[in-house]
């Protein structure tokens, strides 16, 4: 009887020493899986990912998720940081090409050039002179009529938008001279490139003065048109 209690002891003994070494796998093993499982305990991919490998500025997803996504994989499903749109600044809009205004008239003139009329206002006219498509010159009126002496021809453009030009007939001042229609023109130098000529009635009066300073000057003397230059010609027809 007493080999057999021994017997039972011994094996109880066993069964204990088995029971603690399974107990003590089974606690290897848990301890092993928080880990990652791995043989050598390394940590899993994923968990060596953290905010700071993601790109500056971006959010880092997917970490510690367990996936067994690479590194490269969780970059990839990083957000965009959050920016605060700003709307473009508009486009100033082109402001419209003001319309080129048509001429009110166009006349043939003496050289076979054209002159196109083109109305400003109350008594206000520009007058472009055109050759093959060239603009030559261009004379306008203000207050008065405009004058243009163009190379011996002689160009009167009135208040009222009519245009009278001729060739010839011109006389270099200083000095009195006989002009179309019965008009007597006193010319004198006034300064460089600065003429005036009076306009003398058959009495001997003063009727209209005209004075070319940098520029020619132009008059319609009722019905006979004056031209007097910067350079001291004048010239008139009627």
């Amino acid at each position: 009887m007493t080999t057999t209690r021994r017997a039972r002891r011994t094996v109880r003994s066993a069964a204990l020493v088995a029971v603690a070494a399974a107990a003590a796998l089974s606690l290897t093993a848990c301890q092993s899986g928080g880990s990652g499982g791995s043989k050598d305990g390394a940590a899993r991919p994923e968990q060596q990912v953290s905010a700071s490998a993601a790109p500056s500025g971006t959010t880092a997803t997917g970490t510690g998720t367990g996936t067994g996504k690479t590194t490269a994989d969780v970059r990839t499903e990083t957000l965009a940081p959050s920016r605060t749109a700003t709307p473009a600044t508009p486009a100033t809009p082109a402001a419209p090409a003001a319309r080129t205004a048509s001429p009110v008239r166009t006349r043939t003139l003496a050289d076979g050039s054209t002159a196109e009329i083109y109305r400003l206002g109350a008594e206000h006219y520009r007058a472009k002179i055109v050759s093959r498509g060239a603009v030559l010159a261009t004379i306008e009126t203000g207050r008065s009529d405009a004058g243009l002496d163009a190379n011996d021809m002689f160009v009167v453009l009135t208040l009222g938008g009519d245009i009278h030009s001729w060739t010839g007939g011109g006389h270099t001042g200083p000095g009195t001279f006989k002009l179309a229609g019965g008009w007597t023109a006193k010319v004198t130098k006034v300064g460089e490139l600065r003429y005036r000529a009076q306009i003398l009635g058959n009495d001997g009066s003063v009727d209209a003065t005209l004075e070319a300073n940098q520029h020619d000057v132009g008059l319609d003397a009722n019905g006979v048109y004056i031209v007097l230059s910067a350079g001291g010609v004048i010239s008139a027809h009627e």
